[in-house]
C-alpha cells in the first residue's frame, strides 16, 4: 500500500470519529431514556424534549459549521467540535434535573451538528475521486459503530440504571478526535480558495499519486479563477443556477430523517417494549439491529462507487416502504407478546438494513459533493440544517403520534412517506459517481 493510500485512509479514519460521536449520542438516549423517565418523572413530551434538545442544537451547529469551515477551515471546526463534545457529554452526565441535561444535550448537539457537516466534507475533499464515495461513507459507518457501541453501553449498564455512565462515556472519542484532528493538515481546495497555494500542493503530494497532483491544482484553481466575479456564501445560495442543486440536497436530507430512521434509533426499546419485551430484553435486541446496521453500512461501502449513488437509494426506500408496512401490521395482531415481539425485531432489523445500504450513507456523500466549491460550506450547512430540524421534527411527534394513533397507523404513514421519497429519488436525483468534484459542478450547470 503506498504512503499516500495510507494517508487518506488515515484522514479518513480520524475525521470519521467525528461520526462516531455522532452515531453514539443520538443512539445513547434510546437505553438512558427508559431509566431518566423514572428518575426524573419524565411523560411523553418531555422524553420528547430530552431526545430533541440535542436535535435542536445540532440544527444550530450545521447553521454557523458551514460558514465557519470555510473561513476558518474544516481541520479547525472539528477541533472546536471535539472540545464541545467533550462539555455536552461531562455536562450530560452530571446533570442533576430535566433542564440542565435539556441544556447539555443541547450543547452536544451543538457539536454533532458541525461535525455531521464538516467530517463529510473533509473527507470528500481530501480523497480522489476514484474511491470518494468508499471514503466519505466511512463516516456514516463510523455513525453506525457509534450507535452499535452506545446500545452495548446501553445493555451493560441497563441492570445498574447507571444511566450517567451511558452519557458521559462519550468524553472519550471526543479526546481521541480532538487529538487526532491537531495532526492532520486541512483540505487542499481550502488552502487554495485561501490563497495558500503551497500547503494545498503539498496536502496533494501527501494524498495523490505524483502524476496527478499539477493537473488537480489545476482544475481546482481553474474552477476557483471562474468564481471569483460571482457571489459565494450565502448570497450565493439564492442564484438561479443553484437552486436545483438545493432542491435535490434539501431534499435528500429531509427524505434521510422523515422516512422515520430515527423512530427506531431513538426509540426502539420504547417499541419492542410495546411487543412485550421486558426493559433489559428491548435494550439487549437493539443491539442486534445495531449490529445489523454496521453489516449493511460495510456493504454499501463496498458497492457505492460500483453500483453508484441513485440505484442504491432507490433500492433502499422500497425495502423501507415494505418493512414499515409489515411492522404496522404487527400491531393487528390480537396478541401482543411472544411471536409478534420477535416479528417486530424482524421488521425493525430489515428496516434498518434497507437504510443502512441506502440513504444513511448515500445522502452524507451526496451533499458533500453536489455543491459548487465556492458555497459548498454554506450549501451543505443549508442541508444539514434541513436535515436535523426534520429529525427535530420526527423525535418530538413520534411518541405522541404512536400514543394517539397507534402502531399500525403510524408505521403505514412511514411506509407511505418512503415512496413518495422514492418518486422523488427516481425523478430528481442524478448519478455522480466516478466523477471529481470539479467535473461534478460541471456537470450540473451544463445540465441546467
Amino acid at each position: 500500500m503506498t504512503r499516500q493510500r495510507l494517508f487518506v485512509l488515515a484522514v479518513s479514519a480520524i475525521s470519521a470519529l467525528g461520526g462516531m460521536l455522532f452515531g453514539y449520542d443520538i443512539g445513547v438516549i434510546s437505553g438512558a431514556l427508559l431509566f431518566l423517565a423514572d428518575d426524573f418523572g419524565l411523560g411523553p413530551f418531555l422524553q420528547g424534549v430530552v431526545t430533541s434538545s440535542l436535535l435542536v442544537g445540532a440544527a444550530v451547529g450545521a447553521l454557523v459549521g458551514g460558514r465557519l469551515a470555510d473561513r476558518f477551515g474544516r481541520r479547525a471546526v472539528l477541533v472546536a467540535a471535539a472540545t464541545v463534545f467533550m462539555l455536552g457529554a461531562l455536562g450530560s452526565a452530571f446533570a442533576p434535573d430535566t433542564w440542565t441535561l435539556i441544556g447539555s444535550r443541547f450543547v452536544l448537539g451543538l457539536a454533532v451538528g458541525a461535525a455531521s457537516l464538516v467530517v463529510p466534507l473533509y473527507i470528500a475533499e481530501m480523497t480522489p475521486a476514484a474511491n470518494r464515495g468508499a471514503l466519505v461513507s466511512v463516516n456514516q459507518l463510523m455513525v453506525t459503530v457509534g450507535i452499535l457501541l452506545s446500545y452495548l453501553v446501553n445493555s451493560a449498564f441497563a441492570e445498574a440504571h447507571a444511566w450517567r455512565w451511558m452519557l458521559g462515556l462519550a468524553v472519550l472519542p471526543a479526546i481521541l478526535l480532538g487529538i487526532g484532528m491537531l495532526l492532520l493538515p486541512d483540505t487542499p481546495r481550502w488552502f487554495l480558495s485561501n490563497g495558500h497555494h503551497a500547503q494545498a500542493k503539498a496536502v496533494l503530494r501527501r494524498s495523490r499519486p505524483a502524476h496527478v497532483v499539477e493537473a488537480e491544482l489545476t482544475e481546482i484553481t481553474q474552477v476557483l479563477a471562474q468564481e471569483r466575479h460571482v457571489a459565494s456564501g450565502r448570497s450565493a445560495l439564492t442564484e438561479r443556477r443553484v437552486r436545483p442543486m438545493l432542491v435535490v440536497g434539501v431534499g435528500l436530507a429531509i427524505i434521510q430523517q422523515i422516512t422515520g430512521i430515527n423512530t427506531i434509533i431513538y426509540f426502539a426499546p420504547s417499541i419492542l417494549r410495546a411487543t412485550g419485551f421486558g426493559t433489559s430484553g428491548a435494550i439487549l435486541s437493539t443491539v442486534g439491529v445495531g449490529v445489523v446496521n454496521v453489516a449493511l453500512t460495510v456493504v454499501a461501502i463496498g458497492l457505492v462507487d460500483r453500483l453508484g449513488r441513485r440505484p442504491l437509494v432507490l433500492i433502499g426506500l422500497a425495502g423501507m416502504a415494505l418493512s414499515a408496512a409489515l411492522l404496522g401490521a404487527v400491531y393487528l395482531l390480537p396478541d401482543l407478546s411472544g411471536a409478534a415481539g420477535y416479528a417486530a425485531l424482524i421488521a425493525i432489523a430489515a428496516y434498518v438494513a434497507c437504510y443502512a445500504v441506502s440513504l444513511g450513507p448515500v445522502v452524507w456523500l451526496m451533499i458533500s459533493e453536489i455543491y459548487p466549491l465556492r458555497i459548498r460550506g454554506s450549501a451543505m450547512s443549508v442541508s444539514t440544517i434541513a436535515l436535523w430540524l426534520t429529525n427535530v421534527l420526527v423525535a418530538l411527534t413520534f411518541l405522541s403520534m404512536f400514543a394517539a394513533l397507534g402502531g399500525t397507523a403510524t408505521f403505514w404513514i412511514y411506509a407511505g412517506v418512503c415512496v413518495a421519497a422514492w418518486l422523488f429519488t427516481y425523478f430528481l436525483v442524478p448519478e455522480t459517481k466516478q466523477r471529481t468534484l470539479e467535473q461534478i459542478e460541471a456537470d450540473l450547470q451544463m445540465s441546467r
